[in-house]
């Protein structure tokens, strides 16, 4: 019997409501939080479930279009700022919530540092005193 390593929809659906996916799928939890277009889906999966509240002002409240257009930049703009604002936090939530290092976040920044101080300390040696 092999061990599935992507969730099912079902699996997913939990996942995102803050429930820890098996130890088998922790390599998949890992590219999702911090792999290619991570941010992305973060940001897509938490302005979904607001789609139809959004809609449904662009749709069926009376008015120029002017004002349903306001009402959903009223939402939407501080929505998006909190969820950019936040997702550090929540990224890392998800990592610790499946039993992973929370820091793996911050491993590509940290990467970046290392290439620039090694170029730096090429650049500008140290010179002793």
């Amino acid at each position: 019997m092999s061990t599935r390593r992507t969730p099912n929809p079902l699996q997913v659906i939990t996942y995102l409501m803050g429930r820890p996916l098996p130890e088998s799928m922790r390599d998949w939890v890992v590219r999702d939080v911090t792999g290619p277009g991570s941010r992305r889906r973060y940001l897509i999966r938490g302005v979904l479930p607001f789609l139809p509240i959004l809609l449904a002002f662009a749709l069926f409240v009376p008015g120029p279009f002017v004002y349903r257009i306001g009402m959903i930049a009223l939402l939407l703009v501080p929505l998006v700022y909190f969820e950019i604002a936040l997702m550090s936090i929540y990224r890392r939530h998800l990592l610790t919530s499946n039993g992973l290092d929370g820091n793996l976040i911050d491993v590509k920044r940290q990467a970046r540092r290392d290439v620039t101080k090694t170029e730096y300390e090429a650049n500008y040696p140290r010179t002793p005193d």
